[in-house]
């Protein structure tokens, strides 16, 4: 399950643990790719498939298919105020879509705690909300839905060539400051009477600006995409976001995941170096699956760049319970 202990553990911060207890198939596999070690020829291809990586060259279906998608939803609420047919109003923060209320959970819950206050459209729209991103997987809002998502990934490419140039050097920060930053801003509402994070908020800011046109407050966005580019790789939404974090929670009990397959996996970590969230793959790591499949953790955006990348197509979309995705 997404929701196990651990995978919340490791979504509020904790290092992924490195000696689970291994199932017995598990262990079989892990002793056969030991003991086998693998051919001259089979090493030459993960070098080419590696080489090909790197030079971008390998499937993008399902980055293609999200952007469309992401820029469609963020388009619609924009034509939708130019044309005033009223379909989509308001932004991503707070909407009516086809005349269903819609509310982020985290900034619905700031606004209450600020005015003390919580309208009944608001409590339709959260738990609208909520229900939703159940059913599509939590966080994948962050990957299929936030315009500022797709800012930070575009700023994130310029990130990496950058470093591969040696002329920035990336700075992580330790995860747990999320769920410290989660909490500040909640305390910040109820004693400041002002929700300060819904004004410091970039998808707030990127989906307004978009609808309704650009504004002062894109200079934040910049300036966070600044951060991202020359100090800190997906700096906002690896240690900051709290929306992102809420939607984690909310995935937790979803039965859209990404699966990974011991058996086939090759171990070549190209995985790692596309995935925005490395953390959740620990478990491609040799040596490291606690079982033969695995349930990649609620901290995953279901982006769905590992899936892509996969030389051995280990990684797959799935509905729990039902067959994989194509």
């Amino acid at each position: 399950m997404k929701g196990n202990l651990e995978n919340i553990a490791v979504m509020l911060g904790k290092a992924p643990h490195k000696n689970k207890p291994i199932t017995a198939p598990a262990q079989l596999i892990h002793a056969q790719k030991h003991n086998q070690p693998k051919t001259p020829a089979e090493w030459l291809q993960i070098k080419q498939e590696l080489a090909n990586i790197k030079g971008g060259h390998y499937p993008k279906k399902w980055r293609n298919r999200r952007w469309l998608i992401l820029l469609m939803i963020n388009l619609l609420f924009t034509f939708s105020f130019w044309l005033d047919i009223q379909l989509f109003e308001g932004s991503l923060i707070a909407s009516r879509v086809l005349g269903f209320h819609m509310a982020d959970p985290y900034s619905a819950f700031q606004i209450a705690l600020a005015y003390r206050l919580m309208s009944i459209n608001l409590i339709i729209g959260t738990v609208t909300v909520i229900l939703l991103w159940i059913f599509f997987g939590g966080r994948a809002f962050c990957a299929w839905v936030c315009p500022y998502h797709l800012l930070a990934e575009w700023a994130e490419q310029l990130h990496l060539k950058l470093v591969a140039n040696q002329w920035v050097i990336d700075h992580p920060v330790h995860r747990g400051i999320r769920p410290l930053l989660f909490i500040l801003f909640i305390l910040l509402a109820f004693l400041l009477g002002y929700s300060l994070f819904n004004s410091l908020n970039p998808v707030g800011i990127a989906s307004r600006a978009l609808i309704y046109g650009p504004s002062l407050a894109l200079l934040w966005v910049l300036l966070l995409l600044c951060w991202e580019i020359f100090y800190s790789r997906r700096a906002w939404c690896r240690y900051v976001c709290p929306v992102g974090l809420t939607y984690g929670l909310i995935g937790t009990v979803s039965p859209l995941q990404i699966a990974y397959q011991l058996p086939h996996c090759q171990h070549e970590g190209a995985c790692l170096s596309v995935c925005e969230v490395p953390h959740v793959l620990d478990c491609v790591k040799k040596g490291r699956a606690a079982d033969v499949k695995i349930d990649i953790g609620p901290d995953c955006t279901l982006c769905g760049a590992c899936v892509d990348i996969c030389p051995s197509q280990s990684l797959t979309f799935e509905i729990k319970g039902l067959s994989h995705l194509l």
